[in-house]
């Protein structure tokens, strides 16, 4: 799902690192199998992807990757309790229905979960927001209001913040702008945060 190929291949790095070898890896929202694809090349791990897009779904199968199409809001009651080692949800969760129920059904079916979100509250669209009045378009949220595939707007914040109400321990949480790694004050200057969980 994620458009931006060069924040991409950073964020798949940092999500590869912290994979372990042989994984079994379940990539929700897996768009062109771009993630999965290194995960089984530099980890050799056993990845199956889900998709709702047809096109991206074409894409995966050129790839000679698993995929089944359906809807990530959905898709996860048929599998058993813990059969993943990994879930990954990256730059997916923005775009579901039930963020809340897609977390803890991931978290039931995957020993560990990994989540990547854009921040909506990063210093740029914040200066948008106070100078234009207007909601943000920047390199990272490139879409206007009226066309964007995301459905929750949410900051690293308040992503910590729903993890600590529903009792989910962050074993990671790294923030990145700009192609680095971001320790100060992430939630300020990160363009996205990936999260390492388990429950």
């Amino acid at each position: 799902m994620n458009e931006h190929n060069e924040e991409s291949r950073f964020d798949h790095q940092v999500i590869v690192d912290l994979i372990e070898t042989g994984a079994k890896v379940l990539d929700l929202g897996c768009g062109d199998g771009a993630l999965l694809s290194l995960l089984i090349e530099k980890k050799k791990c056993h990845g199956t992807g889900i998709e709702i897009d047809e096109k991206e779904i074409y894409r995966c199968l050129a790839r000679g990757l698993t995929v089944s199409h359906c809807d990530i809001d959905t898709g996860l009651a048929d599998f058993s309790n813990k059969r993943f080692d990994y879930v990954i949800l990256n730059e997916s969760l923005q775009q579901v229905m039930n963020p809340r129920r897609v977390i803890l059904e991931s978290l039931r079916v995957g020993r560990k979960v990994i989540v990547g979100i854009p921040n909506f509250c990063h210093s740029r669209a914040r200066i948008q927001i106070f100078f234009h009045g207007r909601v943000p378009v920047t390199k990272e949220l490139p879409h206007q209001w009226y066309d964007t595939p995301n459905l929750r707007f949410l900051s690293l914040k308040d992503f910590r913040s729903f993890c600590k109400e529903n009792r989910i321990t962050i074993l990671k949480e790294v923030g990145i702008a700009k192609n680095k790694k971001v320790s100060l004050r992430p939630n300020l200057f990160s363009t996205m945060g990936i999260y390492l969980l388990e429950k």
